[in-house]
Formats: structure tokens, C-alpha cells, sequence
């Protein structure tokens, strides 16, 4: 817990208005300079500031103001709070981006659209700090500074580091699916291996397969050819 107590000026308006404390113990208590204190005893600082008590909010306790009063070098002791605040959680938001560079968001919104069209809206606002209106526009040239703008590297600018850049790059890659088109060497479905060639004859004729009708053609050409031989 911080060793000021909350709203210092505040509370010392309160403990010179209510208390008889003097200005150094004020002043030590609200971490506070002693002019400084004086002159808000004095009506020349803190004009306006309505006084808060102590007391109530449970930094200070009544014996701690007793002990104060009746020795004017004790010093108060902030007492610790009973109440327990939870952590506040980290917001989510788009990235801050100074004011010296929120102009050149556009050239890099445009870089992006250009370079990695893969990219999705959200992650472009990740890494650029801006708007998806902002997006839409540059994609759609209806920015007000269409004319002028020219494609800039983020990491060139200032707006975001190249792991920044590379990690979103590779996650939008990964998610992107894979081509249809293409999907790689395979081998031929069976209905392709086993089909006949249009050119093959689905049967082959009896005469081929008759080795009978076969020898008997041997024959009568073998006869032929000693008849010839006689004449």
C-alpha cells in the first residue's frame, strides 16, 4: 500500500479544519511539504477542496490523532487497509500508438493489404493500432488521404516489431485452407489400374485360343506346298 494516504490534500483540509495537529505532522502524514500545508492553513492553496476524513475511509484511527495531539513530534501512522482489492485484469485493446505516428497508420494498413493479403482485419488492427473502419477505407480507397497515401512497411515506421509481424503472418498462413485445386502427389485410384485399354479387344476370338483349328491350318498349308513341289 502507498505510504500517502488517498487524496493528500484532501485529508490535510480535514485534519487542519478538525484537528489540533501541527503543520509538520500534517505534512508528514499526507506526504505533503509543510509550506504547502501552511498555505492551505492559510487559505492561499486547496481553495474549493472539500476535506475528507480519515477516519472514515479506515487510514487513520482516532487514538493515532490523540497520541498527535499531546506530543507534537509523534508522527501518524496509515493504518493498513482491511479491504482486499482484486487484480485488475489486463485490457484487451488495440495497440496503443503514439501521436507522432497515427498519421502514417494508413501507409501501413495499405502496406499490409498489398504484401499480405492474407492477413484478417483483426490482426492488422493488432499489429497497426488502428480501427476496421480505418481498414475498409484504405481497402476501398474511400480514405480522405487516398491520393497521397504510399505503402510502408509497420516495422519500418515504428508501429510494431518484424517478430510481431512474422507471428501473425505464419498464424494467418496456418489458417488459410488449403488449395482444393492441388493436393499433392497421390497414387491412382484402383479403377484407373484396372481398367482395359479402349484399344484391346475385351475377348479374344475362339480360333485364337483352339490350338486344334490352329494345327489343322498348319496342315493344309503344309499339304499345299508338296502338291506344289510334285507339279
Amino acid at each position: 500500500m502507498s505510504n500517502a494516504p488517498l487524496m493528500p490534500k484532501a485529508t490535510a483540509v480535514w485534519l487542519l479544519d478538525n484537528t489540533a495537529l501541527t503543520f509538520d505532522q500534517v505534512a508528514d502524514f499526507t506526504k505533503m511539504h509543510p509550506l504547502e500545508v501552511r498555505a492551505i492553513a492559510d487559505g492561499d492553496a486547496a481553495q474549493g477542496i472539500k476535506g475528507m476524513d480519515p477516519l472514515s475511509n479506515g487510514q487513520l484511527t482516532r487514538e493515532e490523532i490523540e497520541k498527535g495531539e499531546k506530543s507534537p513530534d509523534y508522527r501518524l501512522r496509515l493504518q493498513e487497509s482491511k479491504v482486499v482489492l482484486p487484480p485488475q485484469p489486463k485490457r484487451k485493446g488495440p495497440r496503443y500508438t503514439p501521436v507522432s505516428r497515427r498519421h502514417e497508420r494508413p501507409s501501413a494498413i495499405l502496406w499490409l493489404l498489398r504484401n499480405h493479403a492474407e492477413l484478417k482485419d483483426a490482426q492488422i488492427m493488432r499489429l497497426v493500432g488502428t480501427t476496421k473502419s480505418t481498414i475498409a477505407s484504405v481497402r476501398d480507397r474511400t480514405h480522405w488521404n487516398t491520393s497521397q497515401l504510399t505503402p510502408i512497411d509497420p516495422v519500418t515506421l515504428g508501429l510494431c516489431s518484424q517478430i510481431e509481424l512474422d507471428f501473425e503472418v505464419a498464424r494467418a498462413a496456418k489458417e488459410k485452407p488449403i488449395d482444393a485445386a492441388y493436393g499433392g502427389a497421390t497414387l491412382l485410384p484402383a479403377s484407373e489400374t484396372t481398367k482395359k485399354d479402349e484399344f484391346e479387344p475385351a475377348e479374344r476370338s475362339s480360333d485364337d485360343l483352339n490350338l486344334d483349328a490352329v494345327f489343322a491350318k498348319l496342315k493344309t498349308l503344309g499339304g499345299k506346298k508338296q502338291e506344289d513341289e510334285e507339279e
